[in-house]
């Protein structure tokens, strides 16, 4: 996510280093650069020029305290505006009402039924809320099998009417039923084209006028840069949603979407998804995306999704048994499918402040623990908790189990006892959930 302006910013901020002070003079080719960097990212040239006016203002004349340079204060201040580009704070979704309704607008292939999936899970899990997904989009052949199968596999109840091609009639049976059911929210799917059209237009303005949703949503796909914004534009002037959801932000986003959705429809970003899984779905948080465009990572985040799978009491376990130097192979390997649950791999790590960029071209995913998996799958229950037990005969049909070679096996046993001595160290203080993650509050 945003790799390339990520590198074009950092080469223009180089350009100002071992300046004493930011003047007109030295800021010019450093701002060319951050709009050049603008550009190729698909954020308009309009957005692009008055943002670095609005930086440009700010940073010429700025008392540089001695601690710091002007290199880091002209990223502060471009932090700062990035972060008021795209929002400043993150706006919450709205789902007071009894019960509370849900419209999901956008265009064919831009990821909405898989979205009103991901929203339902989101709003199950996180928000404790009953919800009923309505499958309102008769247009696209296969839509409604395809919400059904999403709402399947996360367990939430998905509302459709066979033969009925009137959305309007299949949403506000959906809602009547969610009246005397007792569910506190209605997700309603509708109907997209590939392109904005008049028929379009008219079928959603008169669903939305009928059915009068607490909340309206309008799902792009990222990677459409600018194509993104005026769409959400032509859809606004019917609709006036309440907020956009950007997904495929995994994919080959440039992130000009992001950076100029909000300027041109005054309204905020409160979703982003990346990937396939239902539970890849994040709030937006305008300063955190600056954090990651600039390099810093996007540490708080890290932390919150670790928290989401790991409990107080699943810690203190762990920390006993690290204590102890009773970490096992078992252990490993249930902390690799916790860790996989966070989300992909790569995205996780470049969270951290300055993976992003080591990161760009190391080809990282879950699958990566497929041959450790494989390994320690192919032990005993008493192999996995006793690993020192593991001789070279046990180690032969330890890789011949799992198709991989002695080698290997004697490497992961190498890494895991290593792994062992280091994370009993980190044990010896307090308990490593604190460490690593926070106290839940």
């Amino acid at each position: 996510m945003f790799e390339n302006l990520t590198d074009r910013l950092e080469r223009s901020f180089k350009l100002i280093k071992g300046q004493g002070r930011i003047t007109e003079v030295n800021i010019s080719e450093t701002l060319k650069e951050v709009r050049r960097a603008l550009l190729d990212a698909d954020v308009s040239y309009k957005i692009a020029k008055n943002f670095c006016d609005t930086v440009k203002q700010k940073a010429i004349g700025q008392n540089i305290l001695i601690a710091v340079k002007p290199e880091q204060m002209m990223v502060k201040i471009v932090h700062d505006e990035l972060a008021e580009l795209m929002g400043s704070e993150h706006s919450e979704i709205n789902t007071k009402g009894n019960p509370g309704v849900v419209l999901v607008a956008g265009l064919n292939g831009s990821g909405k039924t898989t979205f009103c999936g991901k929203l339902a899970l989101w709003l199950k899990s996180k928000k404790g809320t009953k919800v009923l997904v309505a499958a309102c989009d008769t247009f696209r052949p296969a839509a409604i099998e395809q919400l059904k199968t999403l709402c399947g596999q996360i367990q939430v109840e998905c509302y459709s009417e066979d033969g009925v091609k009137d959305p309007i009639q299949i949403a506000q049976n959906a809602i009547s039923k969610a009246r005397r059911e007792g569910f506190s929210v209605v997700v309603i799917d509708t109907a997209g084209r590939l392109a904005v059209d008049q028929e379009l237009m008219d079928e959603i303005s008169a669903l939305h006028q009928t059915v009068k949703p607490t909340e309206t949503l309008f799902v792009v796909d990222a990677m459409t840069g600018q194509d993104a914004v005026e769409t959400a534009r032509a859809f606004n002037d019917r609709l006036d949603f309440d907020g956009v959801v950007l997904t495929k932000m995994d994919g080959d986003t440039r992130g000009g979407a992001a950076l100029s959705i909000k300027t041109v429809v005054n309204k905020p970003i409160k979703f982003i998804s990346a990937g396939e899984k239902m539970e890849a779905l994040d709030i937006f948080y305008p300063k955190r995306i600056a954090d990651r465009i600039l390099g810093m990572g996007d540490v708080v985040s890290l932390v919150e999704k670790a928290q989401e799978q790991f409990d107080e009491e699943q810690a203190r376990r762990l920390h006993k048994k690290l204590a102890k130097n009773q970490f096992t192979l078992e252990d490993f390997y249930q902390q690799i499918q916790q860790i996989k649950k966070m989300g992909n791999i790569k995205d996780l790590a470049s969270m951290l402040p300055g993976m992003g960029k080591v990161l760009k071209d190391v080809d990282m995913d879950n699958d990566s623990f497929k041959g450790i998996e494989a390994i320690i799958l192919s032990m005993t229950p008493y192999e996995r908790e006793n690993p020192d037990a593991i001789n070279g005969s046990r180690r032969k049909r330890i890789a011949d189990g799992s198709g991989t070679t002695v080698v290997e096996v004697n490497r992961l046993l190498k890494q895991f006892e290593g792994t062992r001595k280091v994370m009993k160290n980190f044990a010896g203080g307090s308990n490593i959930a604190s460490k690593v993650m926070g106290r839940r509050r």
